[in-house]
């Protein structure tokens, strides 16, 4: 896939919700599944309970920051497909 990065920039920058982690199911009770968020911060493992009805904007916001990576990734390839095509066809012009 071939992208130009202003049009990645734009999609990463139309991005407004976003949450690093995971959601998990931990149980099923008389009322429907309960479910809790896992993610690492400052090294540790962080579980927080998450209400049913924020179940679904959580996974919104997980699924945004997994868009996040791809985007990002996806522009990083290109500048560096860039990068590496500037300085094969102009090797003295990237020399400081």
């Amino acid at each position: 896939m071939k992208s130009q990065p202003e049009a990645l920039l734009k999609e990463i920058a139309s991005l407004q919700q976003m949450e690093r982690g995971k959601l998990c199911r931990m149980r099923r009770g008389p009322k429907g599944d309960y479910y809790n968020h896992q993610t690492w911060e400052k090294g540790r493992n962080v579980v927080r309970y998450v209400p049913r009805d924020q179940v679904a904007s959580l996974k919104h916001a997980i699924a945004g920051y997994q868009k996040f990576l791809r985007l990002t990734r996806v522009y990083a390839d290109e500048i560096i497909r860039r990068s590496r095509q500037d300085r094969k066809n102009h090797p003295k012009a990237n020399v400081p």
